[in-house]
């Protein structure tokens, strides 16, 4: 199990409250109950920065941008152990389990400016400073820190597409501000293939840089303003003689010109003592300099910092008002970091124009046969298809429209014809298995969101689903499974594809298309091809179809049957079947004392040191990867429910915890959180595209859904403490609700769903046939 150090920061959060002008902007609404700083720490990969829901920029402060072979723990810029800041960059990944972005990267300094970051273990060597937690303010929207080595009161907010920025000097000092066009997370040499900078009459600096990252070939574009006018600038190329396209750099010279190019550009920016603050605001877009100087002109009016603060606090409010909890201030500060962690992603990627880069490459508008939409990018489609995009479905269907028209968008501006599979900024990476643009697509339109091109959607999954040089797709769509001696890690292809297809499925029946729907619910039935009744696993096979030898199931990573886990965590993924899996294990008895041995077995954590995501064990059961997210839920589905419940407690009170390593994993782009989110309310998404629900036991003695439609849905528990783990008896608008899932259409109906608990389980509630989850074999049946 991970365990999860004690809570050594609070003095450090109690200690806000005695700094002058530290304190909270605001005490209302639900923002004053989000704490960025969780994930912070470990593994969880988040940022403290300012953002928006769903916002462009996440302009944050970033302690590292170490080289490639380092940047894990650094994959949001930030890592909550370090103790200097190297700056503030406009462009985060939240919890992602890979790194990029990191882009726009300033720096205020008073006195000498050093143009290089310098060393962190070595303070003075370079232009980053030393910082102390207790001068961080993190709120929802706003961040605020003092650089000590400079005496600088930096505090961010954000827009949109806009970061706002303001500094406070020591009096008598000259004022600088830096821009770094070089780091980069996941920086390595020759990252940055070309950049260039460039200050025009008006003191507004624009430039762009490309990148080869994660995603090779990025470019994007900024424009920047200052409140204070200029007093001097020096633009500098800090490459050392490289030849680029018969340029050769200047070396560590300083330009006087009023633009330059290169791969290592650096701007310094003179003010000369201010008497006030500085403010700067920085736009940026993926498309060109003369978007982003639109986009600065059409939402960075004005330079009344405090107003746009309250602009973002506002948003938040507004986005987290859609669930509201009683619970205690812990529990809340829990509850509504993770709905904010959930609402992050995918993130705005298109212009004030409509505008937005595809993954060709090239530039396009957002307009679909239904008119102008907002193109959003950044999915995690491996991840968040689970239960953050099913979180935003049931809260907020209109945004589920636009992300819809977005993956269809992508794919029609693709060169290979298919739906994302990670994406960010328009652009693919092929990061991860499956087409999990599939499910998301699926569970929107099976729980009723419409106001895209249902038509064009289908096309779109049935291109994906069938793209045979995709991920062993040929082979699969030949023999019913990926042959392992052609295709790495050929069991968890098999299950993902397996469950992607009966979810496209489900669409096509709904839009009454039957040939496609049989073609795919054939293919769902494929995981029984990985299926070793034998030794009782997932496995993968070989094209002569006889499983791979030797078998380990206790053997994970690259180069094993699994993606990211091994066959005891992979052998529960059949989503779309679970009543076919516990009959095909030898039945309910069978199959809960196999899934009991999952929880209990004793594991060495090292066994998992060089696979980086499996952590958050509980026996085999890995909290902080994805593949395991539902296991504690399965238990419905073999006639004990109070295992389930008895599962989701030992997981809530382990792998969760309002501190900054708080998160036993990679939040994934709000995955982790939205799973948080579901089980605190009482019921999980096991099966998206399906319109059930398992149920599990809150975590909240009531909460009261807001819905897309007006309505509101309430959930309500008693007891509900530590002596009463144990559902007694549900009632779903005061009738007994003797079923272990929910439908989608009873939630959005309006109610109250409510839950007496007790200390010993009911092991008679759920447990027959007809009570539990619907499952691909049993749905004739209902």
């Amino acid at each position: 199990m991970a365990r999860l150090p004690s809570r050594s920061w609070l003095p450090a959060m109690l200690a806000l409250s005695l700094l002058p002008g530290l304190a909270a902007a605001a005490t209302t609404g639900h923002a004053v109950d989000v704490d960025p700083r969780i994930g912070t720490g470990g593994d969880g990969h988040t940022f403290p920065g300012a953002t928006v829901p769903f916002g462009m920029i996440q302009l944050s402060p970033d302690t590292a941008m170490p080289d490639f072979k380092h940047a894990y723990k650094w994959a949001a810029g930030y890592q909550y152990g370090d103790s200097s800041l190297l700056g503030f960059s406009h462009t985060h990944f939240s919890g992602s389990g890979h790194s990029d972005l990191g882009d726009v990267l300033v720096m205020p300094i008073a006195g000498d400016v050093k143009l290089d970051p310098g060393d962190a273990a070595q303070p003075g060597s370079g232009y980053r400073s030393r910082f102390n937690h207790n001068t961080e303010v993190v709120q929802a929207g706003y961040y605020a820190v003092t650089l000590s080595d400079y005496g600088v009161r930096a505090e961010l907010t954000a827009g949109r597409r806009i970061g706002w920025h303001r500094y406070t000097f020591p009096a008598g000092k000259p004022a600088h501000l830096l821009l770094d066009l070089r780091p980069s997370i996941y920086d390595y040499p020759g990252k940055v293939l070309w950049s260039h900078l460039r200050v025009h009459d008006d003191g507004t600096v624009t430039g762009c840089r490309t990148t080869r990252g994660w995603a090779p070939g990025r470019e994007l574009c900024f424009a920047m303003r200052f409140s204070q006018p200029l007093a001097s600038r020096t633009l500098y190329s800090r490459e050392t003689d490289v030849p680029y396209k018969g340029f050769k750099g200047p070396g560590y010279q300083p330009e006087d010109h009023d633009a330059l190019e290169g791969r290592a550009l650096v701007g310094v920016f003179d003010f000369g003592a201010l008497k006030q603050p500085l403010g700067v605001k920085v736009a940026i877009s993926p498309v060109s300099e003369a978007n982003a100087i639109a986009n600065l002109d059409a939402e960075g009016k004005g330079w009344d910092f405090d107003a746009r603060r309250a602009e973002a606090r506002a948003d938040w409010d507004k986005a987290l008002a859609s669930i509201e909890i009683d619970a205690p201030k812990q529990d809340r500060t829990s509850f509504y970091t993770s709905l904010y962690h959930a609402l992050l992603s995918p993130t705005l990627s298109m212009d004030v124009n409509g505008q937005f880069r595809g993954p060709d490459g090239a530039v396009h508008e957002a307009v679909d046969k239904n008119g102008k939409f907002e193109f959003h990018s950044t999915w995690s489609l491996w991840d968040v298809y689970r239960a953050q995009q099913p979180l935003v479905v049931l809260l907020m269907p209109e945004r589920s429209t636009d992300f819809i028209r977005s993956l269809i968008a992508a794919r029609e501006t693709s060169p290979f014809g298919i739906l994302p599979v990670w994406a960010y900024q328009g652009l693919e990476t092929w990061c991860m298995i499956g087409y999990h643009a599939v499910p998301v697509i699926a569970d929107a339109y099976i729980k009723g969101v419409r106001g895209f091109d249902a038509e064009a959607g289908l096309k779109a999954m049935v291109a994906s689903a069938t793209y045979a040089p995709y991920g062993g797709l040929g082979d699969y769509m030949k023999l019913g499974y990926v042959p392992i001696d052609k295709e790495p890690e050929g069991a968890s292809k098999t299950l993902e594809y397996a469950y992607d297809d009966w979810s496209l499925a489900q669409m096509a029946k709904a839009m009454g298309k039957q040939d496609i729907a049989a073609t795919f619910d054939k293919r769902a039935g494929n995981w029984r091809n990985a299926y070793d009744p034998k030794t009782g696993f997932m496995r993968a096979r070989k094209t002569d179809g006889t499983f791979r030898e030797p078998f380990d199931p206790d053997a994970a990573g690259y180069g094993t049957d699994y993606t990211e886990g091994n066959a005891w965590q992979y052998s529960w993924y059949v989503p779309q079947d679970v009543a076919a899996l516990v009959k095909a294990m030898g039945g309910d008895q069978a199959f809960v004392t196999k899934l009991d041995s999952v929880f209990e077995a004793k594991v060495d954590p090292a066994r998992f040191a060089h696979v980086e995501d499996i952590t958050g064990l509980i026996g085999w059961y890995a909290h902080g990867n994805e593949p395991s997210h539902h296991l504690a839920y399965l238990y419905d589905y073999a006639g004990a429910p109070w295992q389930t419940q008895k599962r989701l407690k030992q997981i809530m009170d382990s792998q969760y915890a309002a501190r900054p390593d708080g998160l036993a994993g990679n939040d994934d782009l709000g995955q982790m959180s939205a799973w948080y989110i579901f089980t605190a309310l009482g019921f999980y998404p096991v099966t998206p595209a399906s319109d059930e629900y398992a149920i599990g036991r809150p975590f909240v003695k009531r909460a009261t859904l807001h819905l897309g439609n007006g309505k509101t849905f309430t959930v309500s528990a008693a007891p509900l403490d530590d002596k009463h783990p144990y559902v007694g008896s549900v009632t779903l608008n005061g009738k007994p609700l003797d079923r272990v899932f929910l439908r989608h259409g009873e939630i959005v109906a309006g109610g109250e769903l409510h839950f007496t608990m007790q200390a010993e389980p009911n092991r008679s509630w759920g447990s027959q046939p007809d009570a539990r989850p619907t499952s691909m074999s049993s749905a004739e049946r209902r």
